[in-house]
């Protein structure tokens, strides 16, 4: 009974691409093309909104990183910088100079500190692939297919 229903159903198909015209048989490819651009154009949009949001929140929390690292910057500067103006307490400097060479001293020490975390991040993100893989794949399997249909 199975064998006689599947013949039945080849049957129907084969007749029902048989009776289609040329015309009508295009225009289903171009329908099916047009699916299929819309398709992998859907995948692109899900595969940048990924990469965005990553980028977002990765911004955000540098952001707020920076602000929590300006915070101790501040203050830790203050007591690096009179701690090392006491370094001078035995010199024949006056006290606003000891506190001037300490506050230059623990500023420059910050700034090399600073330079060398944005560095490292910025290296850490210009390697991250900004190319959407997987949609770019599936245009390659898509091209290679239309190729060898036609």
């Amino acid at each position: 009974m199975a064998a006689s229903a599947t013949s039945v159903t080849s049957t129907a198909v084969t007749t029902r691409t048989d009776n289609e015209s040329l015309p009508t048989l295009f225009n289903r490819l171009g329908d099916d093309v047009m699916q299929l651009f819309d398709t992998k154009l859907s995948l692109l949009k899900v595969e940048l909104k990924e990469e965005a949001n990553a980028y977002a929140r990765g911004g955000i929390l540098i952001g707020v990183g920076g602000i929590i690292a300006a915070i101790g910057f501040a203050l830790l500067n203050v007591a690096l910088a009179f701690e090392i103006s006491t370094l001078f307490a035995n010199t024949d400097l006056s006290q606003p100079a000891k506190y001037a060479i300490g506050f230059v001293t623990a500023g420059l020490l910050y700034l090399i500190v600073g330079a060398i975390v944005i560095t490292t991040t910025k290296n850490k993100l210009a390697k991250q692939n900004l190319v959407p893989d997987r949609t770019v794949e599936e245009l390659r399997k898509d091209k290679q297919w239309l190729k060898n249909e036609l």
